[in-house]
């Protein structure tokens, strides 16, 4: 990659995160840093240098239980596990163990397997298609359906984790859940962005255990820098750190976790213990596809079905590929500016490949174990001719909703095939997706990994589980469950009655926008970068965003997340509001486009090799963490 001018943050600043890291591999110990949350808002971020290893999350704290892990040794997975269990505690509205996560990994070796470890929640055994269908025979609203048990799937993550620590993990279990055992009970500040999603919650109010736990005995939200602990967390994640997954699917704390879905007052769930023992995370083939940029190819890998995240992002980039883009400078001296990007018609070509990209989406893209892919294969969603006849779709007129195209293989497409039989299910209705949170990491032995973790929308179906409550009332919080089943379509078929590919059914893992990925340099075969985002379906047009700022525009990673958010769902085009000049606003109004312009809230995470001036031999690392939200890299 081209070698970059990259600023780290202050040494007084990094002395005050690094305080007190263990540095014995054999046996650590967590010491719990004094340090500041950065702000809600826009916070500029500086981008950090680092030599040996990264990591990079949405939470100074989680971002440092990482460090420590891997500073005592532990792998990148290690290292995985410690930072998602102190997100559960510090960041509880986006992620945690009530909830789901996909993983990428590659081993560290040159041309390293890489594995996609899949720990998406399931449809409860006892679910159907009619789920979200309301008495009056219409879908719910979203907050009818999400709000209760009635949207909460079986979580997957610490499953999930504890399979991949099996095969990658070097540091003991049990170790990895020190930083947030001792968070929890010793207390962290809330900061600002938890005091702010808090304050504009109503419905998490209703839940007793959340609201004894998150707001003061007025009803109002924990103040920022209120010392907040939480025993019933720390309690729970001692029994898992003891006994693995099985003291979550099983026993005591998954009764609990039954009981609060299936007694809810309003809206109950389906979900069994059955159902909670019989998850199992799976292992998938990674979803890759070349990307060149002249005079480098690289190789793009993310997640396959349930997530849609990689196949749409090659999709989106592989459209643009076969567009007259308007070329931006190539030579990291003249690296484009703001206004060169915002270009209306690169982004009019953007747009439009993103609606082209987000029909096929909808039309296709489910859980694998349920839905066969077109023409047998994902991989012929990516298929460069079948993108260079998409491509040919984008005129100088917006096309303001565009329709699925037909990807099959081109010899097929010579012998006449009837095309109409691919399209065996209804295209799904667009609906809101939320949440999320993302991780990257290289570790000292160059394993790499993204990994992207969820419980849905912000504080997920707003219901709090406190194993304890009974028995011991002093062991207050607890862990939130998810609404993952929203991700589901609410209509099982269209008007017609055909059916939606990505209904729900029992068993069957909701589509997903969640894109962790990770570049592979093709001459030496190792990972260049690792990086991913939350935002529902806007994960994409982040990561995508990303990828073409660091790759096509040779913008380092701080300065590729820093850029303004856009996109499209197949809808309206969307600008990040006050991001944008007033001409191009205008322009692209010119060209059809229906603009809204509102808050587009990603919190992307990037860690890249970087090389020294005139080399082309990797030297070290440089990371970025989106100014939109709370998060920090750390390294050696």
């Amino acid at each position: 990659m081209t070698t970059f001018t990259k600023i780290g943050y202050s040494a007084a600043f990094a002395a005050v995160l690094l305080a007190g890291c263990a540095t014995n591999q054999q046996q650590f110990t967590y010491t719990a840093p004094i340090l500041p949350e950065a702000a809600s808002g826009f916070t500029a971020k500086p981008g950090w240098v680092t030599k040996k290893f990264a990591v990079a999350a949405a939470n100074p704290l989680a971002t440092d239980a990482g460090y420590q892990i891997l500073k005592a040794g532990g792998s990148a997975v290690d290292a995985a596990v410690a930072v998602q269990m102190v997100l559960g505690l510090v960041e509880p509205q986006s992620s945690g163990i009530g909830g789901g996560a996909f993983l990428l990994h590659q081993d560290g070796k040159l041309n390293g397997k890489m594995e996609a470890f899949d720990g998406r929640e399931t449809a409860p055994a006892a679910a159907t298609e009619s789920l979200f269908i309301g008495k009056d025979g219409k879908p719910m609203s979203f907050t009818e359906a999400q709000v209760g048990g009635r949207s909460v799937g079986v979580p997957g993550t610490v499953r999930m984790l504890e399979m991949a620590h099996k095969q990658h993990g070097k540091l003991p279990w049990a170790a990895l859940f020190q930083p947030a055992i001792a968070l929890a009970e010793g207390g962290f500040k809330v900061s600002p962005r938890l005091n702010t999603l808090l304050a504009a919650e109503k419905n998490l109010k209703n839940d007793p255990v959340a609201a004894a736990y998150f707001y003061d005995a007025t009803g109002a939200a924990w103040p920022v820098g209120h010392v907040l602990k939480n025993p019933a967390y720390a309690a729970v994640l001692r029994q898992i750190a003891a006994k693995g997954s099985k003291a979550l699917h099983e026993g005591d704390i998954a009764q609990s976790i039954v009981n609060k879905v299936r007694n809810h007052p309003t809206n109950a769930g389906q979900l069994s213990l059955q159902d909670l023992a019989n998850y199992a995370p799976k292992k998938r083939e990674p979803l890759c596809f070349d990307y060149k940029v002249d005079p480098e190819t690289y190789q793009i890998c993310g997640m396959p079905p349930p997530s849609s995240g990689a196949i749409a992002i090659g999709q989106i980039l592989g459209i643009l590929n076969n567009t007259v883009a308007p070329q931006l400078p190539l030579d990291s001296a003249t690296a484009p500016t703001a206004a060169e990007f915002l270009s209306p018609d690169w982004l009019h070509l953007y747009l439009e490949a993103s609606r082209l990209t987000f029909a096929d989406r909808a039309q296709y893209v489910a859980d694998p174990d349920f839905v066969a892919p077109p023409a047998g294969s994902w991989q012929e969603m990516l298929n460069p001719v079948y993108l260079e006849k998409r491509a040919k779709l984008i005129g100088e007129k917006s096309m303001k909703t565009a329709t699925a195209g037909i990807p099959l293989p081109y010899d097929a497409m010579k012998v006449g095939v009837n095309f109409n039989q691919t399209l065996k299910y209804a295209p799904m209705p667009d609906q809101p997706e939320y949440g999320t949170s993302h991780i990257s990491i290289i570790d000292a032995a160059g394993n790499a990994l993204a990994m992207t973790t969820t419980i849905e929308a912000a504080f997920g179906s707003m219901q709090m589980v406190n194993p304890f409550s009974t028995a011991n009332p002093t062991l207050s919080g607890g862990f939130l469950l998810n609404n993952e089943l929203t991700d589901f379509s609410f209509a099982p078929t269209d008007a017609a009655g055909k059916p939606i590919a990505n209904r729900v059914e029992p068993g069957k893992r909701p589509r997903s926008s969640m894109s962790p990925t990770l570049v592979i340099d093709k001459t030496t075969g190792q990972v260049i970068m690792s990086a991913g985002s939350p935002g529902g379906a806007l994960i994409i047009h982040f990561t995508a965003k990303t990828l073409i700022g660091m790759l096509n525009w040779n913008m380092n990673a701080q300065e590729a997340i820093n850029l303004p958010n856009f996109g499209s769902l197949n809808g309206p085009s969307i600008l990040e509001a006050k991001r944008f000049p007033a001409s191009v606003v205008e322009a692209l109004k010119a060209k059809g486009h229906e603009i809204r312009e509102i808050e587009m809230t990603s919190g992307l995470q990037a860690i890249e090799r970087t090389t020294a001036p005139n080399s082309t031999s990797y030297n070290g690392f440089f990371g970025g963490a989106d100014p939109r939200r709370e998060g920090i890299v750390l390294g050696d």
